[in-house]
């Protein structure tokens, strides 16, 4: 059974219990810690909405990221389409150019 990890986020301290890693709920842990405290001002209490806009900024980032990452993989086949049609036209000149010179 998965032991329940204790994390402090927001100044406020959870217990979790998650298949994932303790490693890796506190290093999430912190991610969201951070957030928080580019929302909320330092010494004062955490009010619910801090966690929202959190999550809501968190959110935002994720989709940036994948919307980049959609790009990046939208522009590298299209690259490789390129290369593989150049390849192609590289071969059928090479085909071509043996098929004549075997029929000199």
């Amino acid at each position: 059974m998965t032991k329940p990890v204790e994390l402090r986020v927001g100044g406020s301290t959870y217990r979790v219990i998650s298949s994932a890693s303790a490693e890796e709920l506190e290093r999430l842990a912190g991610v969201v810690d951070e957030t928080l405290a580019g929302i909320s001002p330092p010494g004062r209490p955490m009010p619910p909405q801090a966690m929202l806009l959190a999550a809501i900024a968190l959110a935002h980032e994720v989709e940036v990221q994948r919307e980049r990452a959609d790009r990046i993989a939208a522009r590298s086949r299209e690259k490789v389409s390129e290369i593989l049609a150049r390849l192609d036209g590289t071969i059928a000149r090479a085909e071509d150019k043996l098929r004549h010179a075997d029929q000199t």
